[in-house]
């Protein structure tokens, strides 16, 4: 397959070779996990690659930093915005440092959310603010509602227009359908995420809210790992 072009290399992140699962971003103590899960049979078996994903959550999830994305993303304006800046930590549970995020009133939320408005709904946008859908479109507009968490109304990530990383994500897939290569294996999305992204190193595993687990391939491109 690399000799033909299908995949780049052999830690393309498709491939189930060490090289490739490292870049994806599988810990060498999910493989050790997994392995050892499979026990010895004398019977062909099967190895579900969700086990191995299962074994890797579990352990990255307590050092992944949190951040957020907008995956092919919307404008959204929010009119009567008085917020200068937020402090939102990296981790909810773990100390891992905060970081301070500059508000103008302008986002990006993912399209996947947008699609989902109406006018009149009322959401939250995470660790910010209730608001009120008033106008949709190319630039979706909305007000403020309150600061109150509201239990009952959708609650999505955002990502300031000010200032936004422009990202691509690479999402492997199956490689194979049947016998036939999956021409379709490698999916590719458009995302923007914050600019505290850039001071992150290649290879920090990241968990993007309400997305999945990522690693940072380099400045402009994150793996996905899985949810």
């Amino acid at each position: 397959m690399i000799q033909e072009g299908k995949v780049s290399d052999y830690d393309d992140p498709r491939l189930p070779t060490l090289e490739a699962l490292r870049r994806r971003g599988i810990v060498p103590e999910a493989i050790r996990k997994f392995v050892l899960s499979l026990s010895f049979t004398k019977s062909d078996t099967l190895a579900p690659f969700e086990t191995l994903e299962s074994f890797n959550r579990k352990i990255i999830d307590a050092t992944s930093l949190r951040l957020f994305i907008a995956v092919n993303p919307a404008n959204l304006t929010v009119k009567n915005n008085n917020l200068t800046e937020i402090e939102i930590p990296n981790h909810p549970q773990k100390d891992m440092g905060k970081r301070i995020i500059q508000i103008d009133g302008s986002f990006y939320i993912s399209s996947e959310d947008a699609n989902q408005l109406k006018i009149g709904d009322e959401i939250r946008l995470l660790e910010l603010y209730n608001i009120k859908i008033t106008k949709l479109g190319s630039d979706i507009e909305a007000e403020v509602t309150g600061t109150a968490f509201k239990s009952g109304i959708p609650k999505i990530q955002w990502v300031p227009r000010k200032n936004a990383v422009n990202i691509e994500v690479l999402i492997p897939k199956t490689l194979f359908v049947g016998e036939k290569f999956n021409e379709n294996s490698l999916e590719s999305k458009r995302a923007m995420t914050e600019p505290y992204y850039l001071e992150l190193n290649v290879g920090t595993e990241i968990q993007f809210v309400r997305y999945g687990y990522c690693r940072k391939d380099s400045a402009n491109q994150v793996i996905y790992t899985h949810k």
